[in-house]
């Protein structure tokens, strides 16, 4: 594993996100070596680290070969997937790319799925991806009697409704030392350090987990479309930094979520609103980026050609509902979808910022952001 500086700079991502990373990178490091297993661990700090993996990757050769082959995870991003295959002729070595099992649909099925359609519709695949995995299924029928409980999924936040308090998860010893470093060399970058509230272990991640489903998920669906002023978490998960990088399950946190339905503590519209992001739109947008790259990354439909406002990163305009989700996104890495998409995408996409530009910004600005999502 490499901390290394072209994939910490390549976008100058957000300062929390960085500490998030690299901090679980560490841990699960640490957990790596208690259970017996050696592991080649690089700092960014390191002396000699070349600064990107393909040159961490050409270190190890040299220092721990020969090797018979060299396995990875199918990577986040094409750019860096190209570069990968590459590496058999670079290395001389065979290269073994496996799926990457943070997903529930494989590349390879979705394109299958896709082939010969005129029209990708994300509810069509969704269900298809209900009837195979089988959650929320009756049988042959969907749970509930309908497949998609979105009309009952827009209730605006009542006047004085108490949010639940979500749990802020101290800095270890780990932490604080990459909050050091992460200040000391990437200090210019975008975005706040404190408050740190995320978790950065496999453990955590499911204590965020179990307090969502018992806190939030039963109003999750009424209020999911909601916003209030200075509110950042409202009844969300925010667990997707923790699917994205590996430290959940999407598998199974879809199974818990439908155990809490089934056992009648969430109800029905909650519960598939919710495995609806994940099982939907997640797999989804990933399996639609893989299909078109790499000229995806280029389109552009309508031709927008606009610069991205100064805003965007200081949060100083008149318009309230921009400037919470901005300040929001610096404070917190991270900001629920509607405020993504209904104000920060929507006033891109009404006012002809070039797509490019918005890309980079979401990629840079949140912790759970990788080229594949945006």
């Amino acid at each position: 594993m490499a901390e290394v500086a072209e994939e910490a700079t390549y976008v100058r991502h957000h300062r929390k996100k960085l500490v998030f990373l690299f901090s679980a990178m560490r841990h699960f490091a640490q957990e790596l070596a208690d259970r017996g297993l050696t592991v080649r661990y690089i700092r960014i700090e390191d002396d000699g680290n070349r600064g990107s993996l393909a040159g961490e990757v050409e270190r190890a050769i040299e220092d721990c070969g020969p090797f018979e082959r060299l396995v990875v995870t199918h990577c986040g991003e094409f750019r860096l997937h190209d570069e990968m295959q590459a590496w058999q002729d670079r290395f001389e070595l065979p290269v073994e790319i496996r799926e990457d099992d943070r997903f529930i649909c494989p590349v390879d099925r979705f394109a299958e799925w896709a082939e010969g359609r005129k029209r990708l519709t994300m509810e069509y695949f969704y269900r298809e991806m209900r009837r195979e995995t089988g959650l929320l299924m009756d049988g042959d029928d969907p749970a509930g009697g309908n497949w998609n409980f979105d009309q009952d999924n827009r209730k605006k936040l009542p006047a004085g409704i108490e949010l639940p308090e979500r749990t802020v998860h101290p800095a270890d010893d780990v932490t604080q030392a990459v909050i050091a470093l992460v200040e000391d060399r990437f200090g210019d970058h975008f975005g706040e350090i404190e408050p740190l509230r995320y978790a950065v272990t496999r453990e955590k991640a499911e204590d965020d987990l179990r307090e969502f489903l018992k806190l939030c998920l039963p109003r999750f669906g009424d209020y999911q479309d909601a916003m209030a002023d200075g509110e950042a978490f409202l009844f969300h998960s925010v667990i997707s930094m923790y699917m994205n990088c590996g430290l959940l399950d999407p598998r199974a946190v879809c199974e818990a979520a439908e155990t809490e339905y089934r056992e009648g503590r969430a109800p029905i519209n909650a519960v598939e609103g919710f495995i609806r992001q994940i099982l939907g739109w997640r797999e989804f947008v990933r399996g639609l980026y893989w299909l078109k790259m790499p000229g995806y990354a280029d389109s552009n439909f309508l031709g927008a050609k606009r610069d991205l406002p100064d805003f965007y990163w200081s949060g100083e305009t008149k318009m309230a509902c921009v400037r919470d989700a901005v300040e929001t996104t610096r404070k917190h890495a991270y900001a629920h979808h509607i405020q993504r998409l209904m104000i920060t995408g929507n006033f891109a996409l009404l006012a002809g910022i070039e797509p490019k530009q918005v890309e980079e910004w979401y990629l840079l600005v949140y912790a759970d952001a990788y080229e594949w999502v945006e």
